[in-house]
């Protein structure tokens, strides 16, 4: 019996080869405003001590934003989802200083590639939060992981989902961060506000999520891979 070659999978897009790239102006594709927001009862404490200690079957959206066999071989990564235990619970992320080589002055989770000695994703999750934004171990509660994600640069990465505690102090690395900001986690949870975009440049397509958030006078673009894996925890959390 002859086996069957194997299937060719569609190159995507890489964004940085496009002149002037602004995702903001992509082509809007529609807003899942017909699905349902996380309930606040879900969104507490210990609803997500529970959510993660009998997590519910689910099927994450989105795996990759990468084709596989491109540039080089993936690199094992993890980001930390930190949850921070406010009045109303919010989600801290960062803007990445344009000084860096992979998705600079995006907006993005605490993380980075994996080092040979920290004993596991979530172990990777938490000395990054701690060198890029001051965030000690002793204040965060890792509560688990969502399915790991692929990106366009071929990191694999892990998301860690954890609570804050209160008491921290934030400390940038300013070689890495630009600024940190919260935001409220029923937002990112409310697919109102989650965005279908794409772009078609030389005959290729790529397509992403973003959920732009309005920041007092300033619009905080939330796309690509971190919109991503926010929208696998939405679906983690409606499941």
């Amino acid at each position: 019996m002859t086996a069957s070659p194997p299937t060719a999978v569609p190159a995507v897009l890489s964004l940085a080869t496009v002149p002037n790239f602004d995702p903001r102006l992509a082509p809007l594709d529609g807003v899942d405003s017909h699905l349902p927001a996380v309930p606040d009862s879900a969104m507490t404490p210990d609803a997500l001590r529970q959510r993660f200690a009998h997590p519910p079957p689910w099927t994450p959206d989105v795996l990759r934003d990468r084709a596989p066999g491109l540039n080089r071989e993936p690199a094992d990564a993890s980001v930390l989802l930190p949850i921070v235990m406010r009045d109303e619970l919010t989600m801290l992320l960062t803007e990445r200083t344009v000084k860096l080589t992979n998705h600079s002055g995006q907006i993005a989770f605490p993380g980075g590639r994996a080092d040979p000695g920290d004993g596991g994703p979530s172990g990777t999750a938490l000395r990054e939060t701690r060198e890029e934004v001051g965030i000690d171990a002793r204040f965060i509660e890792v509560l688990g992981q969502l399915n790991n994600y692929m990106t366009v640069t071929a990191f694999n990465i892990t998301p860690v989902v954890a609570l804050v505690h209160p008491g921290f102090e934030l400390r940038p690395n300013a070689d890495e961060v630009a600024d940190v900001f919260e935001v409220p986690l029923r937002f990112l949870l409310d697919p109102n506000h989650h965005q279908r975009r794409h772009l078609e440049w030389e005959g290729l397509r790529r397509d992403w999520w973003a959920m732009p958030f309005q920041d007092g006078d300033r619009q905080r673009h939330i796309w690509g891979a971190t919109a991503g894996i926010l929208r696998n925890f939405y679906r983690f959390m409606i499941s």
